[in-house]
């Protein structure tokens, strides 16, 4: 996994105001997020326009997640070898690609090959967070981190509201994409700077291989369950496929001398409750936000409404989003990240749960996606720098990059998951139990930041010097 050097000395900080740099690679990092929920309002216009099931056009937003979950560690490795804002604008180049493409298709297939060329944008996470790390001094690390992390939050959002201000045309929402693409290019070109690189090393290519094939059986295996039967011979065996696979992979990346993925980053105490509430609460958004967009344009139990409708019911997702980013250095500065992203986490629980209980109406809708824009603002704002404030500072980016994997595996799980449950229980019946099951995984995402939190500061407190 990608490493970073040692801090920047304050000379080399104060030299040049790192801030605008900074900012436009919170920009671009906010792409990453809008060019996947952009696509989530239009999956059932893909649907009619492409002559094709709901399950099929889901792979328009899950083999993005699922390129972007093999991206986000191999483009950090990369990024180390090569230097980081190569790596950023050579992501930003395959999403205009991608956005160009999607432009022009007229096919689902062509479709998908461009959601794969947009999914490596996600690594701009990671490699934004490297640079940042290296451009800011110590004490304004956690308020640029956050500040990254949150508008994260906002891109999201903003791409439903993309989505129906392009009145459900794909076509138009993927030139937009591209033309946003294009200024973030811009800007991080004329803005960012980063350090040489370390050279040295290689690549694993193995481990990426690896995990594609791992995760591409288990996401089709419960994708494929309801209409092939959880028993039938093809899902048994993609889960074993899966299965056989992810523990080569495992057992490959403990062996080899510069992983992929880090394998302590997920199991050491400073680390272990980030990596749970970010894969959970990435699993809760995109169920939730996925989930929000079926229902609201379902006929009869639904509400029967357009995509612009659709990104009405999620402007305050999108608003509070925003709002909480622009506040998040002032937040991370009196609280604790554990204890932001547990309670972001715990806004989102109780969204989901609003949803199961009241969804007969527009204004639950605008309650519900209210809450979830708190909850993701601040969890969000917090979950970047609890992946990182327990770990050595030559390792943030490995755990940066872990933190930023586990998030995407967890979203790309959420369109699988949610087509199993339409395929059993249709109807009103089977959102209720989407929303519940985004519900439950936000609940167990705060408990995890939660005690995990306080362990860590607990530890803390007892190997700090005395007097200190």
């Amino acid at each position: 996994m990608a490493t970073l050097a040692a801090p920047p000395s304050p000379g080399e900080t104060t030299a040049r105001n790192p801030w605008p740099a900074v900012v436009s690679l919170a920009f671009a990092a906010s792409i990453a997020a809008l060019q996947n929920t952009a696509v989530v309002p239009l999956l059932p216009v893909l649907q009619r326009e492409l002559h094709a099931s709901l399950t099929a056009v889901s792979w328009t937003l899950t083999i993005s997640l699922l390129v972007s979950a093999v991206a986000t560690p191999l483009l950090s490795r990369f990024g180390d070898m090569y230097g980081r804002r190569p790596m950023i604008l050579g992501a930003i180049g395959l999403l205009l690609a991608g956005s160009v493409l999607g432009a022009l298709s007229t096919s689902l297939t062509w479709l998908i090959v461009a959601r794969i060329l947009q999914g490596f944008v996600a690594a701009l996470v990671p490699l934004s967070i490297g640079v940042v790390r290296e451009s800011l001094p110590p004490r304004q690390l956690a308020t640029g981190i956050g500040v990254l992390s949150a508008t994260m939050g906002f891109g999201s959002g903003g791409g439903m509201i993309l989505a129906g201000l392009v009145a459900g045309d794909y076509h138009v929402l993927f030139w937009v994409t591209g033309a946003i693409a294009v200024v973030a290019g811009a800007l991080v070109a004329l803005l960012v700077r980063d350090r040489a690189p370390s050279g040295g090393g290689r690549p694993d290519l193995l481990g990426a291989a690896l995990l594609t094939v791992w995760l591409v059986a288990l996401l089709l295996g419960i994708t494929q369950g309801g209409s092939w039967g959880w028993t039938s011979p093809r899902v048994l065996g993609l889960f074993a496929v899966a299965l056989v696979t992810a523990l080569t992979w495992v057992a490959v990346e403990r062996r080899v001398r510069e992983p992929l993925v880090d394998m302590a980053m997920l199991t050491q105490r400073g680390t272990v409750g980030a990596t749970v509430a970010s894969m959970l609460l990435g699993f809760a958004f995109f169920t939730c936000m996925t989930g929000i967009s079926g229902f609201t344009q379902a006929p009869g139990y639904g509400f029967g409404a357009t995509t612009l409708q659709v990104g009405l019911y999620l402007l305050p997702s999108t608003l509070f989003m925003l709002v909480i980013s622009l506040f998040a250095g002032r937040f991370m500065r009196r609280f604790s990240a554990s204890s932001m992203v547990a309670s972001g986490s715990a806004a989102v629980a109780l969204a989901g749960l609003w949803l199961v209980v009241r969804h007969g109406a527009p204004a639950d809708v605008y309650v519900a996606t209210s809450l979830l824009g708190v909850g993701l603002g601040v969890g969000y704002a917090a979950l970047g720098t609890m992946a990182v404030e327990h770990v050595d500072p030559a390792r943030t980016a490995a755990a940066a990059g872990v933190n930023a994997l586990v998030r995407i595996v967890g979203g790309s799980t959420a369109g699988a998951v949610i087509a199993a449950i339409l395929a059993a229980l249709p109807g009103e019946h089977g959102y209720q139990w989407v929303f519940a099951t985004a519900a439950a995984g936000s609940l167990v995402a705060a408990v995890f930041a939660a005690v995990f939190g306080l362990l860590n500061r607990r530890a803390t407190a007892i190997t700090a010097p005395a007097g200190r």
